[in-house]
Protein backbone atom coordinates (compact mmCIF):
# COMPACT_ATOMS: atom_id res chain seq x y z
CA UNK A 1 0.00 0.00 0.00
CA UNK A 2 1.33 3.18 -0.93
CA UNK A 3 1.40 5.82 2.12
CA UNK A 4 0.94 9.86 1.68
CA UNK A 5 1.86 12.05 4.43
CA UNK A 6 -0.22 15.20 5.86
CA UNK A 7 1.74 17.81 3.81
CA UNK A 8 1.72 21.87 5.11
CA UNK A 9 0.33 24.14 3.07
CA UNK A 10 3.37 26.62 3.11
CA UNK A 11 5.46 23.57 1.61
CA UNK A 12 3.62 23.41 -1.27
CA UNK A 13 5.48 26.45 -2.83
CA UNK A 14 8.92 24.75 -2.86
CA UNK A 15 7.80 21.49 -4.68
CA UNK A 16 8.30 21.20 -8.46
CA UNK A 17 5.96 18.94 -10.44
CA UNK A 18 7.74 15.36 -9.92
CA UNK A 19 7.06 16.74 -6.03
CA UNK A 20 3.98 17.70 -6.28
CA UNK A 21 2.61 14.78 -8.02
CA UNK A 22 4.56 12.68 -5.36
CA UNK A 23 2.43 14.65 -2.54
CA UNK A 24 -1.07 14.79 -4.34
CA UNK A 25 -1.31 12.71 -7.12
CA UNK A 26 -2.05 9.01 -6.95
CA UNK A 27 -1.19 7.24 -10.73
CA UNK A 28 -1.65 3.37 -10.39
CA UNK A 29 -4.44 2.24 -9.03
CA UNK A 30 -5.71 0.19 -11.85
CA UNK A 31 -3.37 -3.16 -12.40
CA UNK A 32 -4.98 -5.76 -14.02
CA UNK A 33 -5.35 -8.89 -12.04
CA UNK A 34 -4.60 -7.12 -8.66
CA UNK A 35 -5.84 -5.05 -5.77
CA UNK A 36 -3.70 -1.40 -5.53
CA UNK A 37 -4.24 1.26 -2.29
CA UNK A 38 -3.18 3.99 -1.19
CA UNK A 39 -3.52 5.47 1.86
CA UNK A 40 -3.51 9.22 3.14
CA UNK A 41 -3.11 10.66 6.48
CA UNK A 42 -5.46 13.17 5.77
CA UNK A 43 -8.47 11.34 7.60
CA UNK A 44 -6.75 7.97 6.86
CA UNK A 45 -8.95 7.96 3.51
CA UNK A 46 -7.50 4.64 2.16
CA UNK A 47 -8.29 4.62 -2.02
CA UNK A 48 -8.03 1.88 -4.19
CA UNK A 49 -8.43 -0.25 -7.69
CA UNK A 50 -9.18 -4.14 -8.27
CA UNK A 51 -9.24 -5.33 -11.87
CA UNK A 52 -10.21 -8.68 -12.10
CA UNK A 53 -8.16 -10.86 -14.75
CA UNK A 54 -10.32 -14.01 -15.71
CA UNK A 55 -9.95 -14.45 -11.92
CA UNK A 56 -11.69 -13.66 -8.71
CA UNK A 57 -9.84 -10.94 -6.13
CA UNK A 58 -10.09 -10.95 -2.72
CA UNK A 59 -9.83 -7.68 -0.48
CA UNK A 60 -6.88 -8.33 2.62
CA UNK A 61 -6.20 -5.87 5.25
CA UNK A 62 -2.48 -4.68 4.46
CA UNK A 63 -0.06 -4.20 6.97
CA UNK A 64 -0.15 -0.67 7.72
CA UNK A 65 -3.95 -1.02 8.83
CA UNK A 66 -3.14 -3.48 11.46
CA UNK A 67 -6.35 -5.27 11.34
CA UNK A 68 -7.47 -8.91 10.65
CA UNK A 69 -9.95 -7.87 7.78
CA UNK A 70 -9.64 -4.88 5.91
CA UNK A 71 -13.37 -3.86 6.99
CA UNK A 72 -12.89 -4.69 10.52
CA UNK A 73 -12.52 -1.06 11.44
CA UNK A 74 -13.16 0.74 8.03
CA UNK A 75 -15.91 1.13 6.11
CA UNK A 76 -15.61 1.01 2.09
CA UNK A 77 -17.73 2.15 -0.96
CA UNK A 78 -16.85 0.47 -4.35
CA UNK A 79 -17.70 2.52 -7.70
CA UNK A 80 -17.69 0.53 -10.63
CA UNK A 81 -15.91 3.14 -13.20
CA UNK A 82 -15.72 0.02 -16.29
CA UNK A 83 -18.87 -0.05 -18.98
CA UNK A 84 -18.68 -3.56 -18.32
CA UNK A 85 -20.14 -5.21 -15.44
CA UNK A 86 -18.88 -7.22 -12.38
CA UNK A 87 -19.75 -8.67 -9.08
CA UNK A 88 -18.86 -7.97 -5.47
CA UNK A 89 -19.49 -10.72 -3.44
CA UNK A 90 -19.71 -9.54 0.57
CA UNK A 91 -19.71 -12.10 3.41
CA UNK A 92 -21.09 -14.43 0.59
CA UNK A 93 -23.69 -12.08 -0.88
CA UNK A 94 -23.43 -11.35 -4.57
CA UNK A 95 -23.89 -7.67 -5.92
CA UNK A 96 -23.68 -6.91 -9.43
CA UNK A 97 -22.29 -3.29 -10.92
CA UNK A 98 -23.02 -1.59 -14.18
CA UNK A 99 -21.11 1.16 -14.80
CA UNK A 100 -21.20 3.68 -11.96
CA UNK A 101 -23.15 1.91 -9.91
CA UNK A 102 -21.55 2.29 -6.24
CA UNK A 103 -22.22 -0.73 -3.44
CA UNK A 104 -21.78 0.92 0.32
CA UNK A 105 -20.03 -2.14 2.64
CA UNK A 106 -20.46 -1.60 6.38
CA UNK A 107 -17.61 -1.89 9.52
CA UNK A 108 -17.12 -5.76 10.20
CA UNK A 109 -18.03 -7.03 7.21
CA UNK A 110 -15.32 -10.21 6.68
CA UNK A 111 -14.73 -11.15 3.19
CA UNK A 112 -14.92 -8.89 0.02
CA UNK A 113 -14.36 -10.45 -3.39
CA UNK A 114 -14.28 -8.40 -6.97
CA UNK A 115 -15.26 -10.26 -10.07
CA UNK A 116 -16.47 -10.10 -13.87
CA UNK A 117 -15.02 -7.46 -16.07
CA UNK A 118 -15.52 -4.31 -14.17
CA UNK A 119 -12.78 -2.10 -13.09
CA UNK A 120 -13.74 -1.39 -9.32
CA UNK A 121 -12.61 1.81 -7.74
CA UNK A 122 -12.27 1.75 -3.65
CA UNK A 123 -12.68 4.47 -1.37
CA UNK A 124 -12.81 3.78 2.78
CA UNK A 125 -12.79 5.39 5.80
CA UNK A 126 -12.06 4.88 9.58
CA UNK A 127 -16.04 3.77 11.41
CA UNK A 128 -16.91 2.49 14.31
CA UNK A 129 -20.87 2.28 13.92
CA UNK A 130 -22.05 -0.55 11.31
CA UNK A 131 -24.45 0.87 8.77
CA UNK A 132 -25.88 -2.15 6.22
CA UNK A 133 -24.57 -2.69 2.62
CA UNK A 134 -26.36 -1.35 0.42
CA UNK A 135 -26.12 -1.30 -3.24
CA UNK A 136 -26.75 2.27 -5.08
CA UNK A 137 -27.63 1.74 -9.03
CA UNK A 138 -26.40 5.52 -10.87
CA UNK A 139 -30.29 5.69 -12.23
CA UNK A 140 -31.58 5.81 -8.76
CA UNK A 141 -28.81 8.50 -7.30
CA UNK A 142 -29.88 12.03 -6.61
CA UNK A 143 -29.26 14.36 -9.31
CA UNK A 144 -28.83 17.75 -9.52
CA UNK A 145 -27.81 19.68 -13.05
CA UNK A 146 -25.29 22.06 -12.74
CA UNK A 147 -23.43 24.62 -14.87
CA UNK A 148 -24.29 26.85 -17.98
CA UNK A 149 -22.65 26.20 -22.01
CA UNK A 150 -21.71 29.58 -21.90
CA UNK A 151 -19.74 28.79 -18.56
CA UNK A 152 -18.20 25.31 -20.14
CA UNK A 153 -19.19 23.93 -16.91
CA UNK A 154 -22.62 21.99 -17.91
CA UNK A 155 -22.52 19.03 -15.33
CA UNK A 156 -24.86 16.31 -13.50
CA UNK A 157 -23.92 15.99 -9.83
CA UNK A 158 -25.29 12.29 -8.80
CA UNK A 159 -25.25 12.57 -5.16
CA UNK A 160 -25.15 8.28 -3.96
CA UNK A 161 -23.18 7.93 0.12
CA UNK A 162 -24.46 11.05 1.91
CA UNK A 163 -26.57 12.36 4.75
CA UNK A 164 -29.82 11.70 2.74
CA UNK A 165 -29.01 9.19 0.84
CA UNK A 166 -27.41 5.32 1.39
CA UNK A 167 -26.23 5.65 5.24
CA UNK A 168 -22.69 6.27 6.63
CA UNK A 169 -21.03 6.90 9.55
CA UNK A 170 -18.34 9.38 7.58
CA UNK A 171 -18.49 9.04 3.69
CA UNK A 172 -19.94 11.01 1.16
CA UNK A 173 -19.63 9.82 -2.00
CA UNK A 174 -20.67 10.80 -5.45
CA UNK A 175 -19.87 11.33 -9.13
CA UNK A 176 -20.38 14.30 -11.76
CA UNK A 177 -20.47 13.52 -15.34
CA UNK A 178 -19.48 16.74 -17.41
CA UNK A 179 -22.06 17.33 -20.50
CA UNK A 180 -19.98 17.25 -24.23
CA UNK A 181 -18.44 20.85 -25.04
CA UNK A 182 -18.09 21.51 -21.16
CA UNK A 183 -14.77 20.95 -19.76
CA UNK A 184 -14.76 23.18 -16.19
CA UNK A 185 -15.23 20.96 -12.62
CA UNK A 186 -16.14 22.66 -9.71
CA UNK A 187 -16.05 26.32 -11.23
CA UNK A 188 -16.49 28.45 -9.13
CA UNK A 189 -14.13 26.09 -6.75
CA UNK A 190 -14.58 26.05 -3.00
CA UNK A 191 -12.75 24.41 0.21
CA UNK A 192 -13.60 21.80 2.51
CA UNK A 193 -12.04 23.31 5.75
CA UNK A 194 -13.84 19.71 7.90
CA UNK A 195 -12.75 17.22 5.48
CA UNK A 196 -10.28 16.08 3.24
CA UNK A 197 -11.54 15.06 -0.78
CA UNK A 198 -10.26 12.52 -3.47
CA UNK A 199 -10.97 13.07 -7.34
CA UNK A 200 -11.12 10.02 -9.34
CA UNK A 201 -10.89 11.13 -12.69
CA UNK A 202 -12.88 8.21 -15.41
CA UNK A 203 -13.55 8.44 -19.03
CA UNK A 204 -11.42 10.41 -20.60
CA UNK A 205 -9.23 8.85 -24.07
CA UNK A 206 -5.68 7.67 -23.45
CA UNK A 207 -4.36 10.95 -25.10
CA UNK A 208 -6.95 13.49 -22.79
CA UNK A 209 -5.98 15.23 -19.80
CA UNK A 210 -7.51 16.91 -16.57
CA UNK A 211 -5.59 20.65 -15.30
CA UNK A 212 -6.29 20.06 -11.80
CA UNK A 213 -6.28 23.04 -9.79
CA UNK A 214 -4.68 22.45 -6.59
CA UNK A 215 -3.16 24.39 -3.37
CA UNK A 216 -4.35 27.51 -1.47
CA UNK A 217 -7.01 29.56 -3.51
CA UNK A 218 -4.46 32.52 -3.60
CA UNK A 219 -1.38 30.16 -5.08
CA UNK A 220 -2.64 27.98 -7.24
CA UNK A 221 -0.74 24.73 -8.89
CA UNK A 222 -1.68 22.62 -11.36
CA UNK A 223 -1.93 18.59 -11.65
CA UNK A 224 -1.93 16.85 -14.97
CA UNK A 225 -4.07 13.60 -14.79
CA UNK A 226 -4.83 11.30 -16.74
CA UNK A 227 -7.74 8.45 -16.59
CA UNK A 228 -8.14 6.27 -14.22
CA UNK A 229 -5.99 8.67 -11.84
CA UNK A 230 -6.95 10.56 -8.28
CA UNK A 231 -5.94 13.55 -6.75
CA UNK A 232 -5.54 13.62 -2.74
CA UNK A 233 -7.11 17.33 -1.42
CA UNK A 234 -6.23 18.25 1.56
CA UNK A 235 -9.20 20.27 3.66
CA UNK A 236 -6.73 23.51 2.69
CA UNK A 237 -6.25 22.75 -0.82
CA UNK A 238 -9.46 24.19 -3.78
CA UNK A 239 -9.68 20.75 -5.85
CA UNK A 240 -10.90 22.01 -9.54
CA UNK A 241 -10.18 21.42 -12.86
CA UNK A 242 -10.82 21.74 -16.60
CA UNK A 243 -10.33 19.06 -19.50
CA UNK A 244 -9.21 18.67 -23.11
CA UNK A 245 -12.63 17.10 -23.23
CA UNK A 246 -15.47 16.11 -21.47
CA UNK A 247 -15.30 13.17 -18.52
CA UNK A 248 -16.63 12.45 -15.02
CA UNK A 249 -15.08 11.93 -12.11
CA UNK A 250 -15.96 9.98 -8.68
CA UNK A 251 -15.83 12.59 -5.59
CA UNK A 252 -15.25 11.07 -2.11
CA UNK A 253 -15.13 12.60 1.32
CA UNK A 254 -14.39 12.12 4.83
CA UNK A 255 -14.37 14.10 8.17
CA UNK A 256 -16.09 15.85 10.70
CA UNK A 257 -19.62 16.04 8.89
CA UNK A 258 -21.58 14.80 5.95
CA UNK A 259 -23.35 17.87 5.15
CA UNK A 260 -22.75 18.22 1.83
CA UNK A 261 -23.48 22.10 1.98
CA UNK A 262 -20.17 22.52 4.38
CA UNK A 263 -17.84 23.85 1.82
CA UNK A 264 -16.15 27.39 1.73
CA UNK A 265 -16.92 29.26 -1.62
CA UNK A 266 -13.96 30.72 -3.21
CA UNK A 267 -14.45 33.70 -5.98
CA UNK A 268 -13.09 33.20 -9.31
CA UNK A 269 -11.42 36.87 -9.13
CA UNK A 270 -9.98 35.68 -6.12
CA UNK A 271 -7.78 33.14 -7.27
CA UNK A 272 -4.42 33.66 -8.36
Amino acid sequence: MDIRHSTHPDDVAHLDADGLRSRFLVEDLFEPGAVRLALTHDDRIVIGGAVPAGAPLELVAPDQLRSETFCARRELVVVNVAAAPGTVTVDGEQYGLGEHDMLYIGVGTRSITFDGDGRFYLVSAPAGERHPTTLAPATEAETLHLGEPEAANVRSLRRYVHAGGVRSERLVVGLTTLAPGSVWNTMPPHLHDRRTEVYLYTGLAPEARVMHLCGRPDELRTLVVADGQAVISPPWSVHSGAGTSAYSFVWAMAGENQSFEDMDAVGVADLR
